[in-house]
């Protein structure tokens, strides 16, 4: 599967025009419970040459392809994941601490060094929070529910529970946001669940384990009350970013 993933950025490269300076996982194999019949979420961030930069019409900043071979894969352009990581977006401080990382380069890791400048603990919590409310909302009303989908709302709250925390990015791997929670039942049943996700195919249902249910809905009205009375994000400055885009796309290394 390795191979076929490079071989795949590497013909994305070729057929698009542009250069991957970063590709990883971001979904379960990252997290670190992905079962035999789960996808290879792969996420990459890419350069233009410079005159694409300089053009007055408006210009494409996603690639997507569908999913085949189990694998998925959608890429920012480098002047869209600058922008969020301006805004402390999760999704772009994710791609860069996945356990699972297929491409790099020296450009990503200047990006890297100043990630933890642009963190915010609000914004992180906001999107955190309303992945957990969207997903549970959506996916565990029912008597009968996906096993998979208690992890789509159990992992933002832990990441919100790290970042009230320690006030830092939450890291990917599952196990590591687990050190968050204290409640003995609780892991328990996140264990017992876990080890059902990883050994059985995502379609699983189970039946609604309510005191899960009014674990997560706890969590949830505790954040949102922490985030009420939590200051608005600081505005960043640009001007090391905006360095950082210019030295990357006049830089003949990285662009072919």
């Amino acid at each position: 599967m390795n191979k076929m993933i490079f071989e795949r950025l590497s013909e994305i490269e070729r057929k698009e025009h542009i250069r991957i300076i970063h590709a990883a996982e971001s979904g379960s194999y990252a997290w670190g419970f992905s079962s035999v019949q789960s996808d290879h979420d792969i996420r990459f961030v890419y350069v233009r040459p410079l005159e694409y930069y300089l053009r007055l019409d408006k210009t494409q900043d996603v690639i997507e392809y569908p999913e085949s071979d189990n694998i998925d894969i959608i890429g920012w352009d480098l002047k869209k994941a600058l922008k969020l990581v301006y805004k402390s977006n999760p999704t772009i401080f994710e791609w860069s601490r996945s356990p699972i990382v297929y491409r790099t380069s020296p450009q990503w890791k200047e990006i890297s060094k100043i990630l933890n400048d642009y963190f915010q603990s609000a914004s992180g919590l906001h999107h955190y929070l309303n992945a957990a409310k969207h997903n549970y909302l959506d996916y565990l009303q029912d008597d009968i529910v996906r096993i998979k989908k208690y992890f789509y709302v159990i992992r933002p709250i832990l990441a919100c529970k790290w970042i009230l925390e320690k006030q830092e990015t939450p890291p990917m791997i599952f196990s590591e946001l687990c050190q968050c929670e204290n409640d003995p039942m609780i892991l328990n049943e996140i264990r017992q669940l876990l080890d059902l996700k990883m050994n059985h195919p995502d379609v699983l249902q189970i039946k609604r384990i309510n005191n899960l249910n009014t674990y997560i809905e706890r969590n949830i009205s505790e954040i949102q009350n922490i985030l009420a009375d939590m200051p608005s994000s600081c505005d960043k400055d640009w001007n090391t970013l905006n360095r950082l885009f210019f030295n990357i796309v006049t830089d003949a290394k990285t662009v072919r």
